[in-house]
Parts: C-alpha cells; structure tokens; sequence
C-alpha cells in the first residue's frame, strides 16, 4: 500500500476543520482550548468569510506552558487560503487560537481551524 500523498494528508485535516466566528472587538479573543490529534501536524486556519480586504491575525498559545503566543509573541495575517499557525505540534497539546482583526474591516468573519 501506498503512503499517503502530502494533498492527501491535507485534506484529511482539513476534513476535521471546525468553522468559528469573530466579530470586530478592539482586543484580542481567544477560543478554546483545543487539544492536538494524530489528524493533523500542524495547527492550520483559513477564512472561509470570502470578502477582499478582510484579513484576521492570529497566532497559537501552548495553555500547559504559557500565555503569550508562539512565534515570540507574534501574530501571522490569514486570508482564505489555508495557513499554519504552529508547526510540528505534538499529539495531545492543549491550545488555545488567538485572534484579532487585522484591520476593521474585519467586522463579522467565518474562519475554520483544522489541528
């Protein structure tokens, strides 16, 4: 049997994607936790709110370790297309996504998280 492609593997996590919502607010806002499965390697996000312009910014915090964000507290931008906010996480991680507008024209936006 034939291991699986990396579009394969893909779309096995993206198959377990949950969608969520955010709605413009001046801070950040975090949803979860969420704890990592065999599924997916990595913690991926995409916006499914499909407007041109609208981005969210968001970034990953390991809960049983801190509560900065990873990537030395830094937020990475998403768009429609699917993105990785954490890389390589363990199977079994507790976590928390946090999300904040990228501008406000982020007023109401569907996202979906695959880890």
């Amino acid at each position: 049997m034939l291991a699986p492609t990396s579009s394969a593997s893909a779309a096995t996590c993206y198959d377990g994607a949950i969608k969520l919502h955010y709605d413009y607010q001046s801070g950040a806002r975090d949803y979860g936790p969420y704890t990592t499965s065999s599924r997916c390697r990595d913690i991926n996000m995409r916006l499914i709110t499909d407007i041109p312009g609208v981005y969210l910014a968001a970034c990953v915090v390991f809960v049983d370790h801190t509560s900065l964000c990873n990537h030395d507290n830094s937020y990475r931008i998403f768009g429609p297309p699917w993105g990785t906010v954490a890389t390589d996480v363990r199977d079994g991680t507790h976590f928390k996504l946090r999300v904040r507008a990228y501008d406000t024209d982020a007023q109401h936006v569907d996202f979906k998280i695959a880890y």
